[in-house]
């Protein structure tokens, strides 16, 4: 099965994506906060329902959300609606970024990196890099190989199995701090990077890669 039908039908229903969550993440709100990142325009790569996007709107930042899925846009949409917040979201594949034609101040990537294949990296993070302005920052997490989904840590490439009916049959792409360090340091100045430990499905402990760079 293709991504993106995987994709159509994990967002079947709003709210039914296992990585669907109304709160943005602390370690983006720690940034906003501490005005690290001020408000600027954004681009929210796989965005999803749109909560983070519309989390940043909220604090005076133009954003745009794509997305692979043309459910989850749509949910994206009625979401802001609800919020009252004016967002642009399209439905497009990572792969096809440049056709944006457009570039930004900040770029949030959160639990994205992870589904792009290890060949398939270097390209997109060289894309990013195109669509950022001078000095335009870049969030990025992802799964860290020793995270205990699917077969358990230390395997690279993994498969959620057939009993997960919302992402079963995906590929996911486990990786080491260092070997995003590599990925990352010829396109952006690392500004700060750690393995981190959050609460995911299940109320069990992810452990995740996170990078906050700099366009060199």
């Amino acid at each position: 099965m293709k991504n993106k039908e995987i994709f159509e039908r994990a967002y079947e229903k709003p709210g039914e994506a296992i990585w669907t969550h109304s709160k943005s993440p602390e370690e983006l709100m720690k940034l906003v906060e501490s005005q690290k990142i001020k408000p600027c325009k954004v681009l929210d790569i796989g965005c999803g329902e749109g909560f983070y996007g519309i989390y940043l709107a909220s604090k005076g930042f133009e954003v745009l959300g794509i997305d692979i899925s043309k459910n989850a846009i749509k949910y994206a949409n009625e979401n802001a609606k609800k919020a009252g917040v004016n967002i642009r979201f399209k439905v497009m594949d990572l792969k096809d970024l440049l056709e944006l034609k457009e570039t930004f101040d900040f770029v949030l990537e959160w639990a994205i990196l992870h589904g792009i294949p290890f060949k398939q990296r270097k390209k997109h993070v060289e894309n990013v890099n195109k669509l950022l302005n001078k000095n335009g920052k870049y969030l990025s997490t992802c799964f860290n190989i020793q995270d205990v989904k699917f077969t358990g840590p230390g395997k690279r490439v993994r498969i959620v199995p057939e009993g997960q009916k919302i992402s079963s049959g995906m590929k996911m792409y486990f990786s080491t701090l260092n070997e995003l360090k590599n990925l990352f340091e010829d396109d952006f100045k690392i500004i700060k990077n750690k393995v981190i430990e959050k609460h995911g499905a299940g109320n069990r402990s992810n452990v995740w890669n996170y990078f906050f760079m700099e366009k060199k």
